[in-house]
């Protein structure tokens, strides 16, 4: 029998507790900033001396920075702490038609934007990006970069470090974490959008922690993002949450991942362009925005396009209702603009598929500005140090 070495294990399981505890002090300032110790202390349960130590840490890290002095009635005057803004991160949102370079602080706070034609080929759009980061880069060279997050319309096998299912983007199974990190010189985190809008809801605090909860990106497709019980899912291979892709009817049109009748040929952005389009002679040539503003300028042709969209929008949260029960559907994408419109039949068809008959999850529409997925490009770079998991956060 092989002898265990409680020596190193309880070496190990010190060093955990103390990188839990950063964790938490961590998140505690960025949630409540500007912060004294004595109140990280109040509100961690830490001992003073626990939290000294932490704090002498990050301070020495340019983690976090000291000031102003706060005021009160006798005793020592506190100092507050707060995350140091000049820690930056780059995050990259890639779609099919176009792709958002941004830079943004340890807050969400985004300095500048770019945006650029998606590149059909990953050997032409890596080179690309790279030349389109150094150039944001420049003019904040008196900055400490954490790293780059990229998103992306498809899954990622962190495994195998390459696309593993991206129909609608059509690269392939390719790597770009590491050629990235290469030409870069900085840690570069992929994941898939949903995913990594799921830790910007959580993240930058859209809506009130859930432990349970799905995120659905509506755009040219439909994503999924999952965290259950305060873990985000990532599935074998990373596949979790690819219920786009599961086929509403064996018999409808053509999906670009090579089956029939798949939930986003139904549902997604480019659906609704095709209803209007099969409600005339010729196609339209119209953009999702176009449709919208179309319906809120009163044609019922766009209109019908829209509601169609919605019901079968609905008819497949469904099935999310049903296989994991989440507490809430956060919604992200174009259509928010006009929620309105949507949530009546959306709602409607989510309550339909109530099994116990209570405890309907609410579906919810994240209005972002267009920043979700950017927002959680930084996320995907922010968690190493602020939370290995959601469940951190959710508790802090």
């Amino acid at each position: 029998m092989k002898k265990t070495d409680t020596k190193r294990f309880q070496a190990a399981s010190s060093e955990v507790v103390r990188d839990i505890n950063r964790r938490i002090v961590l998140n505690l300032i960025r949630t409540s900033q500007p912060l004294s110790r004595a109140d990280l202390a109040r509100q961690s349960g830490l001992q003073r001396s626990t939290i000294s130590l932490i704090v002498e840490q990050l301070l020495k890290e340019h983690w976090v920075l000291e000031g102003p002095v706060g005021r009160l009635p006798r005793g020592r005057r506190p100092t507050f702490l707060r995350l140091n803004e000049r820690r930056v991160i780059v995050g990259i949102d890639i779609r099919p038609v176009q792709t958002t370079i941004a830079l943004a602080d340890v807050n969400g706070v985004f300095a500048s934007r770019q945006v650029m034609a998606t590149p059909r080929r990953p050997s032409d759009a890596i080179p690309a990006l790279v030349k389109r980061v150094q150039a944001l880069l420049k003019p904040h060279h008196d900055k400490k970069v954490e790293g780059i997050g990229i998103t992306l319309p498809g899954r990622y096998h962190h495994d195998q470090d390459r696309l593993a299912f991206a129909p609608n983007l059509g690269w392939g199974r390719v790597d770009l974490r590491t050629p990235f990190a290469k030409a870069t010189g900085f840690e570069v985190a992929v994941d898939n959008a949903a995913n990594a809008c799921v830790l910007a809801a959580v993240w930058f605090d859209h809506v009130r922690p859930s432990r349970d909860l799905v995120v659905l990106t509506v755009s040219e497709g439909i994503g999924a993002g999952v965290l259950m019980n305060g873990q985000l899912v990532r599935g074998w291979h990373g596949m979790a949450g690819e219920f786009g892709h599961v086929p509403l009817d064996p018999d409808g049109p053509p999906c670009t991942c090579g089956s029939r009748g798949c939930w986003e040929v139904f549902a997604s952005n480019r659906a609704a362009i095709r209803y209007y389009d099969e409600s005339q002679s010729a196609p339209s040539g119209l953009t999702f925005q176009d449709l919208l503003s179309l319906a809120d300028q009163g044609d019922e042709r766009a209109s019908q396009a829209l509601s169609t969209m919605a019901l079968y929008l609905g008819r497949g949260m469904r099935m999310i209702v049903a296989g994991l029960a989440p507490e809430r559907i956060l919604v992200i994408g174009d259509l928010t603009r006009s929620w309105a419109r949507f949530a009546p039949i959306v709602q409607a068809e989510v309550e339909a598929q109530s099994l116990a008959g209570d405890g309907v999850p609410r579906v919810i529409a994240v209005h972002e500005d267009g920043l979700a997925r950017l927002r959680g490009a930084v996320a995907l770079v922010l968690q190493k140090h602020f939370g290995a998991s959601p469940d951190i956060l959710l508790h802090h």
